[in-house]
């Protein structure tokens, strides 16, 4: 039995204690200090800091500050990507916060809705925010915009709780309890709160994305295998190098020995480790970034820049996305042509300033074609006199009639207004037979097409006294029929064909009903429409009988968050790599655990775009085939540089082995740590960008979809890549060793070889640019990028200061002899110029092949 006198104070204090606030808890974000441990997990980054203390005990403070000063650069770089600039459970919490009114010690009183607790008795009207979940004790024509939630564009009418409480199908969509987060569209009631904070249905949303971690994207798994291989090969060099450099340094005393033996070692393990790649990285997903941000995507996790290229499958909400989640009539039909009856009864049917968006867009609708029925003007234009309409009562809507009216009183006369369910009005007007066949025809015909299909009534008397008690016993007069749609957005049809060009799978996850999900996914062309799932028979199925049926089914309706969350995480297990839009809360935590969480930016709701990676901000499908474009050519161009990495790593590593092997003094040795980060971090990300900046193949939209799981590098290119190494190896160390035997300068052998192996890297790069095309081909495409030409400048600026600036001794270099110079710079070309040749030999075995064919 409900008291409905309401809790004592003593009461809700107890409650209090147990309860706690109405607050939606959250996890707090991890601390500075443990994102900055976790970064040192890297062995690049250890090996760093290890060559960098060495330096100091052996009193080379420069430059162990100069290496720590180059790990704080990348270490900064990592900490700027990994914040995230939002706080989505604070953006639910705020769903929660309006002042609510309640029955206390037998009076009404108006607390904040952090208060509420459990048994407390809430009244509802039109325009409030619910802050609990609870049952409703009595309604009076109570409509809830549940789409927060369910995602289900239309209001939902509630009746009050019996015993046991009346449900919906499948449990789900109850028609006697409301949900926090949601609003009261029309009517008002009693409500007895039954869950507060994070037991509410909105509570079990945030729980989901406290739970959910961000995953790696492929980019980012493929990445550190790739590490992960390099740091194995640098481990084993780095006891080899080690060995044999004590063996060497027999005469040396044993501290020294020691460290120098260390110090050869760490130089060849950081030659091996592409110490450059979260550098190189960096770089590129953040000019894709940049362009995007000018497509109108705005990037708020950079690694789902290179993930968009590799999605498979697509899934979209529909209300907000397919459709702008903005009801407008579509159809006006008029009974035997009386359009200004229809347009005044309809405007009056409607309540003014209402929060019902079916009403707000029939009385714009009404505006636009009677140039807004509620002024003096446009009625005399409707044919009403010229009084104003004073508003007597309302029949207000009930879940049995499936309508409501309006009453008012003007120039001696009452006129009701009704509208609602076709079925009750029409049951209500005398039609001929004739008459009524043709308009459930049409009836049908609308609601196939997927709308929400009202008819519009009145009835006039002069007498009050005729006025019936109740709307059932109303004698109507047919005024016409309105159909409304959430109208689909421009060119989705043509951007979802376009999907499936590229090999991307679509599916529909909406909170509506199967047929409306079906009706609209046939008019934007989703394939095979016909089959639906519903949220109900979601729950029926375990894991493994989703994973089947997500496989043949791209329709799924009357879905919960959790349910999409399920349906994502499904295509996930299945070896998909799924991309989630959305607009709305009910949406936020499929987006956190699809691997591109994107979020429409005008009309989508704020937790939406903070729990997503991408917001298109200007919520337009087209956009998104913009981000995969660019998603794919950053893929490719960073395969081609992961290419141009082995190619100089290969040089480095071998000229850090075989120094040692050769007796080379310590002092004299061509590369030292120092030098190493110096190409890693600085040289090699600058001419990086030339690669960045390369245009897709025209083709990239209709290749077959990568491997997710493959190697970053193919079998063609890692020999590609080996080879190019080997022949700048020999180069450089042939010309270093020379120097230095002729010589017996150290420095000036240490500066040429550096020389020709930093200008060999800008060739390499442009070289290969194109496995094919010559190299002045490829520059003449290039040549006119600003971007390119001042990076190219930039490296032989940098390499110059180097060289010939007072700053040579910090890098133990020295000034190149004119001689000296103009020869390494011919070997520079000549290192990597060969593979030109074999481009030619390539053009010309295409060439033959196509005259064959």
């Amino acid at each position: 039995m409900i008291d409905y006198t309401g809790l004592t104070s003593k009461e809700v204090k107890e409650l209090q204690e147990i309860y706690g606030k109405n607050q939606i808890k959250h996890n707090k974000r991890g601390s500075v200090l443990k994102k900055i441990c976790s970064i040192f997990v890297e062995p690049i980054y250890f090996l760093l800091l290890s060559a960098a203390i060495i330096y100091f005990l052996l009193g080379e403070a420069v430059d162990g500050l100069i290496m720590i000063a180059f790990v704080a650069l990348v270490i900064c770089v990592d900490l700027i990507q990994d914040i995230r600039t939002a706080n989505t459970l604070k953006k639910l919490r705020e769903l929660t916060n309006p002042k609510i009114t309640v029955i206390r010690d037998s009076k009404e009183c108006h607390i904040p809705a952090e208060e509420l607790v459990p048994g407390d008795i809430m009244l509802i009207h039109e325009g409030v925010k619910l802050p609990a979940d609870g049952f409703l004790l009595d309604v009076s024509g109570l409509c809830i915009d549940e789409s927060i939630l369910t995602g289900e564009s239309e209001g939902v009418w509630k009746e009050a709780s019996t015993t046991g409480g009346f449900q919906g199908e499948g449990g789900y969509f109850r028609k006697d309890y409301c949900y926090a987060g949601t609003q009261v569209l029309l009517g008002n009631g009693r409500v007895l709160i039954d869950k507060t904070g994070n037991h509410t249905q909105l509570g079990k949303i945030v729980d989901e994305i406290n739970n959910t971690s961000i995953e790696n994207t492929p980019l980012q798994k493929q990445m550190k295998s790739f590490a992960k291989q390099c740091t194995i090969f640098a481990a084993v060099f780095f006891l080899l190098v080690f060995t044999a450099t004590f063996l060497n340094l027999k005469n040396a005393p044993s501290p020294n020995r020691i460290i120098e033996s260390f110090l050869a070692g760490v130089v060849l393990a950081l030659s091996m480790v592409p110490g450059e790649l979260p550098v190189i990285q960096s770089v590129f997903l953040s000019m894709g970034a940049l362009r995007l941000v000018k497509k109108q995507a705005l990037i708020r996790r950079l690694p789902s820049v290179e993930a968009l290229g590799a999605i498979s499958v697509l899934c979209m909400d529909k209300t907000g996305t397919i459709t702008k989640n903005d009801m407008v009539v579509s159809e006006f039909w008029m009974y035997q042509n009386q359009n200004m009856k229809l347009c005044k009864a309809l405007s009056l049917a409607c309540k003014h300033n209402s929060y019902d968006p079916m009403e707000i867009a029939m009385l714009s609708y009404c505006e636009s074609l009677c140039l807004e029925c509620s002024k003096k003007e446009s009625l005399e234009a409707c044919g009403i006199a010229t009084s104003q309409p004073v508003f007597l009562k309302e029949y207000a809507f009930t879940n049995e009639l499936k309508a409501m009216a309006r009453v008012y009183h003007m120039e001696e006369k009452y006129f009701v207004t009704a509208k609602g369910s076709p079925e009750t009005i029409l049951s209500l007007c005398e039609l001929p037979r004739q008459q009524e066949e043709i308009i459930h025809n049409k009836i049908k015909k609308l609601s196939k097409k997927g709308l929400r299909v009202i008819a519009v009534a009145e009835f006039t008397t002069t007498d009050i006294k005729e006025l019936p008690q109740d709307l059932s016993h109303c004698q109507l007069s047919l005024c016409g029929i309105v159909g409304l749609e959430d109208p689909i957005r421009e060119n989705t049809k043509e951007n979802i064909t376009a999907c499936y060009r590229a090999g991307i799978r679509i599916l529909m996850i909406t909170g509506d009903h199967p047929e409306t999900a079906a009706a609209i996914a046939k008019r934007v062309g989703i394939q095979h429409w016909e089959f639906v799932i519903s949220g109900n028979e979601i729950d029926q199925m375990s894991d493994e009988e989703l994973k089947k049926a997500i496989s043949i089914c791209n329709i799924f309706a009357r879905v919960l968050p959790l349910h999409k969350m399920r349906i994502v995480k499904a295509l996930k297990e299945a070896g998909e790599v799924v991309a989630m839009i959305g607009d709305g809360v009910n949406d936020s935590p499929a987006l956190k655990i699809a691997d591109v969480g994107i979020a429409m930016g005008k009309h989508g709701s704020q937790v939406c775009r903070e729990a997503s990676d991408l917001i298109l901000l200007d919520d337009n499908i087209s956009t998104i085939l913009e981000a995969i474009h660019d998603g794919r050519r950053i893929y490719q161009n960073i395969c081609k540089t992961l290419g141009y990495i082995i190619a100089i790593h290969l040089p480095i590593a071998l000229i850090s082995f075989f120094a040692p092997l050769l007796s080379i003094d310590a002092k004299n040795l061509l590369l030292l740590p120092l030098h190493i980060i110096l190409i890693e971090l600085v040289m090699n990300p600058i001419c990086s960008v030339v690669l960045e900046r390369q245009p897709a193949d025209d083709q990239i939209m209709l290749e077959k979809l990568r491997n997710p799981n493959a190697k970053l590098l193919s079998k063609g290119l890692m020999l590609k890549s080996t080879l190019q190494g080997l022949i700048l190896f020999i180069t450089v160390f042939l010309w270093y060793y020379l120097l230095l035997e002729v010589t017996s300068n150290g420095e000036i052998a240490r500066t040429a070889g550096f020389f020709v192996l930093v200008l060999s890297n800008i060739n390499l790069i442009l070289v290969n640019c194109s496995d094919k095309e010559s190299i002045v081909r490829s520059w003449n495409k290039i040549r006119k990028d600003k971007g390119i030409l001042l990076v190219n400048l930039l490296t032989i600026t940098i390499t110059t200061l180097l060289i010939y600036t007072p700053i040579h001794s910090f890098f133990a270099f020295s000034p190149l002899p004119l001689k000296i110079l103009i020869i390494s710079i011919l070997l520079s070309f000549l290192s990597v110029g060969w593979y030109e040749i074999v481009k030619l030999f390539q053009r010309k075995i295409d060439k033959n092949i196509k005259k064959q064919s």
